[in-house]
């Protein structure tokens, strides 16, 4: 009777682990050991693979072997060994353990991946860090440098990325975070499709965004809080964009265009200071009297850091530049400020620019970022500036962002040529 009972309990027990296995995610394990990875004793290592739902972890399981004791079909050690009793039944702990952490989870009804039972079995089971989380705090900090180690325009991109991630989380997820763990190459993949579809993205624009969501993961790489970098097999290529530029007919246009509205006027003489300096608008607006002093030439320069890259820029300052200079110097508003020109925000720039643009007849997309694409080209590549002194002028850290400039120019490989043409006749 003792025993029907046993048997009874003990077919019930099966039921209920084989019903449990069935509701649990599909696992799988492989015991293996790497024959090319053989020490001077003539073993190596066995490692354990952990597969759940096609996404694998592996790692060593701390024993050796020698090849020849290691059973691959059975995944045990051959012989009656005292070596070999002592691995297999290290070897069938680990499985049990495996699958009774794979219970747990299943028990308190949690979701689990491959690498939260790895973290288990190995005890390093830490508190998940959330995705989202770490960006926000990436990102209190850069807010906090800005002026020391980070540009206003930096910060912004930043926060625009991470609404960006945390749109493309929501609706693929269904969440409002996810564990950092769970970013892989088929995230990211994912995330560059939904920039160019969903937020109607240029190539650039998306390539740019994940390269800024690309620090966050090395930061959580670099923490330890994932184990490999979901970014290793990732390749971002930025497109060759031609960038416009005003010709100097068109320089001429806007210059001798009459303009009685004031604003107009401000905004056209710090759009062609620029055009003549190379200065971005974050460079021109932050722009002060300190800023202009006397070079080695005991001409005016214009000596100042780009807020963009930190580096400096030393600009020979241009007849037409130094007039418009002069045209402001008496402004009682500038001077309580101490800078040197009106420069309205970066909205109102664009704008009216556009809007100058349509009077002088110029059917060109103008942005006040043009200003300094053309004092690259027209005013100073074109008219024999080495590229060198170009790229130093402009406060680049490379001359490959000058020679993008230098790209477009066919009016200069023109003059080129006719120097070698003459010379040939």
């Amino acid at each position: 009777m003792f025993i029907f009972i046993f048997i009874c309990v003990f077919f019930s027990t099966l039921v209920e682990i084989d019903a449990l296995l069935i509701m649990s995610l599909a696992l799988s394990l492989l015991f293996y050991i790497k024959k090319s990875k053989v020490d001077r004793n003539g073993k190596t290592n066995i490692y354990l693979r952990i597969t759940l739902n096609g996404r694998r972890t592996e790692f060593s399981v701390h024993r050796k072997i020698r090849i020849d004791w290691w059973n691959s079909r059975t995944q045990l050690a051959m012989g009656n060994s005292p070596d070999s009793q002592n691995i297999n039944q290290h070897l069938s702990i680990l499985r049990n353990k495996v699958y009774s952490i794979q219970q747990n989870f299943e028990r308190e009804n949690e979701t689990y991946t491959v690498a939260d039972i790895r973290d288990v079995l190995l005890s390093k089971d830490k508190t998940k860090k959330m995705l989202l989380e770490i960006f926000q705090e990436h990102n209190d900090e850069v807010d906090s440098l800005i002026g020391k180690d980070f540009a206003a325009g930096t910060a912004e991109r930043y926060r625009t990325c991470k609404k960006h991630v945390a749109d493309f989380v929501k609706q693929k997820y269904k969440k409002n975070d996810i564990p950092v763990q769970d970013v892989d190459h088929k995230f990211i993949t994912g995330l560059e499709y939904y920039l160019k579809t969903t937020r109607k993205c240029a190539h650039n624009s998306a390539i740019k965004y994940i390269t800024n969501f690309k620090k966050i993961i090395r930061i959580a790489h670099a923490n330890d809080w994932i184990d490999k970098d979901p970014f290793l097999h990732w390749k971002g290529k930025l497109k060759i964009v031609e960038r416009e530029f005003l010709t100097e007919e068109e320089i001429q246009e806007i210059i001798e265009l009459e303009l009685r509205i004031e604003r107009l006027d401000q905004v056209r003489d710090i759009f062609i200071f620029c055009c003549f300096t190379g200065l971005a608008y974050a460079d021109v607006k932050k722009l002060n009297r300190g800023d202009i002093s006397k070079g080695a030439d005991s001409e005016e320069w214009v000596k100042t850091k780009r807020s963009k890259t930190d580096t400096r820029s030393n600009i020979p300052i241009l007849p037409i530049a130094k007039t418009i200079i002069e045209k402001y110097k008496d402004n009682e508003l500038l001077k309580e400020k101490d800078l040197v020109l009106p420069v309205l925000s970066n909205q109102k720039m664009n704008a009216y620019i556009k809007e100058i643009a349509n009077l002088a007849g110029i059917n060109k997309n103008l942005t006040f970022h043009l200003a300094r694409h053309t004092f690259a080209t027209t005013v100073t590549l074109t008219n024999g500036v080495p590229i060198e002194s170009v790229s130093k002028m402009l406060g680049h850290t490379n001359l490959k962002t000058t020679q993008h400039y230098a790209k477009i120019l066919d009016m200069k490989v023109s003059n080129d040529m006719k120097i070698l043409r003459d010379k040939f006749k």
